[in-house]
């Protein structure tokens, strides 16, 4: 038998149906639209701010700075369980909530300090099940977002050491650039012959970064100044 949480949710769910017209159709999408609401693949219900989740998004997207399309699938996917976690805590709320609405009139002879304990009690035996059902569907979720935070930072890692990896040969290749600028030889610099595969635009642009040694500095002054001559 449904509880009067699920049966609320229900019939809040089936007034937004654009599907099925009879009282079993809307019932049906009602059920599935609760459903998704944890498990599937919608992530908004009706009740929900569209703008604060818009929001909530592009914070997820600026913290993790996705670079291509599998990472950006992942922090979206990281977006949409959060939210969808963030959803737990108000839906327990509510079933509390609707419990005590429910049985409001449940122990009235008994003292008013032994009557909250025994009906919150009463409402925790028998909401167990929904309550336990919020609790795995929390316990699934948060395995799945750190799954995706998981494969999200191996990803990242993995740019970041070819990155430095690039980096450090650039800077190799426009170190032994230099060094034939300062041995005069700087025509016959041949990055592919050297086993670089940079162009030598980047080469330069990159050395003219690095530190020159004095030699360098008076080589390149007394080439400006044959040119203006």
């Amino acid at each position: 038998m449904s509880t009067p949480a699920q049966i609320a949710a229900n019939r809040a769910n089936s007034q937004l149906s654009t599907g099925p017209k009879t009282p079993e159709g809307k019932a049906k999408i009602s059920h599935n639209a609760v459903k998704n609401a944890l498990t599937g693949a919608t992530v908004l219900l009706p009740a929900d701010d569209a703008a604060l989740y818009e929001q909530h998004c592009a914070n997820t997207f600026t913290i993790w700075a996705p670079e291509n399309h599998r990472e950006k699938l992942l922090v979206q996917s990281i977006a949409d369980t959060e939210w969808r976690l963030q959803r737990i805590p108000m839906l327990v709320a509510g079933v509390y909530a609707l419990a005590r609405l429910t049985h409001a009139n449940l122990f009235a002879d008994e003292p008013e300090s032994i009557r909250h304990v025994l009906l919150e009690t009463y409402i925790t035996q028998t909401y167990a099940r929904d309550l336990r059902n919020l609790s795995l569907q929390e316990s699934r979720l948060t395995r799945y977002r750190d799954k995706s935070i998981a494969e999200l930072k191996e990803i990242q890692a993995e740019r970041e050491q070819r990155r430095k990896a690039h980096e450090n040969r650039l800077h190799e290749a426009a170190r032994i650039y230099n060094c034939y600028v300062e041995q005069n030889r700087d025509q016959t610099y041949d990055p592919v012959k050297l086993g670089f595969e940079f162009s030598i635009e980047e080469i330069k642009q990159k050395a003219d970064k690095l530190p020159k040694s004095i030699l360098q500095q008076n080589i390149e002054k007394h080439r400006r100044e044959q040119n203006a001559a």
